[in-house]
């Protein structure tokens, strides 16, 4: 049985030589595919450092766009509030100049009323009249 033992030992010497051999390639190959896989994180990110740089300053001019479209927009809504201050302003002194003299007309048109109608009362002195109504009543039979 020696021979056989041989044998059967030199079988499974050549298997362990064998799969040491593949081991060992295996080896080689990933270390080369993680020097391949490097490079290529390498080459990624200098191409993509120039795409990140400028979506930053894309970034920060978009932020510095808002930033100066909300100034703008907070002046538009004071000019237009001072415009309404100023326009009610406008109006309120209009109204004050227009309707001092127009209390004063309606004064002067009243006086003038009242003085025609004591002429009037003056001219009637004293007599009533009697109403067109009232003589053709006395005249109905």
């Amino acid at each position: 049985m020696s021979a056989w033992s041989d044998v059967f030992l030199g079988v499974i010497a050549v298997a362990t030589l064998i799969m040491a051999v593949v081991q060992i390639g295996v080896i080689v190959a990933a270390g080369r595919l993680a020097r391949r896989v490097d490079r290529l994180a390498d080459q990624v990110e200098r191409e993509l450092k120039p795409l990140f740089a400028h979506l930053d300053a894309l970034g920060k001019d978009a932020t510095r766009a808002a930033g100066l479209a909300v100034a703008q927009v907070e002046r538009v809504d004071r000019l237009f509030a001072d415009l309404a201050v100023r326009i009610e302003q406008s109006f309120a002194s209009l109204q004050t100049a227009m309707l001092g003299p127009a209390r004063e007309g309606r004064a002067v048109l009243a006086g003038l009323r009242a003085a025609l109608a004591a002429l009037r009362s003056g001219r009637d002195d004293g007599r009533v009249r009697p109403s067109r109504g009232e003589d053709e009543d006395a005249l109905f039979i």
